[in-house]
């Protein structure tokens, strides 16, 4: 068997991740970008049971879905889901002076995001969490 696409373009998939994210936010540049998509996961991780975490990272590209459980530790207590701008802050605390994350960092990743998974596939699992984690990643428009 050949290796599958997603596997074999994983790099290339990740960097347009990374592009997306870092123009939805107004960034200059994909390191920026890296340590946002990072800190929206993070703050998103932390509330999720584990199963519901596995889930999740299943439904997500390679490279993604190797960030979002990378530095995990399963034994940190679950956070509640808060407010936007409480989780906002949070994502914006990772490296401290090294994120330029936006106030907009979560819908901006949850549009980088939905622009680079199965849409429908991700929904489907969306439907399987709580409310609050739908919630998350909705993008108004």
């Amino acid at each position: 068997m050949t290796v599958p696409s997603e596997y074999y373009d994983a790099s290339r998939q990740f960097e347009a991740f990374l592009v997306h994210a870092r123009d939805e936010a107004g960034l200059t540049t994909t390191n920026q970008s890296f340590t946002m998509v990072e800190g929206v996961f993070r703050a998103f991780r932390r509330r999720l049971n584990l199963d519901d975490a596995i889930r999740f990272a299943d439904v997500l590209p390679p490279v993604a879905r190797a960030l979002f459980v990378a530095d995990w530790d399963p034994e940190e207590p679950r956070r509640p889901f808060e407010d936007r701008a409480a989780m906002t802050r949070e994502a914006q605390s990772l490296r401290g002076g090294h994120n330029f994350a936006p106030d907009s960092c979560i819908r901006d990743v949850a549009a980088a995001l939905r622009a680079s998974v199965d849409e429908a596939e991700f929904d489907a699992l969306l439907a399987r969490l709580p409310e609050d984690a739908r919630a998350f990643w909705a993008v108004e428009t």
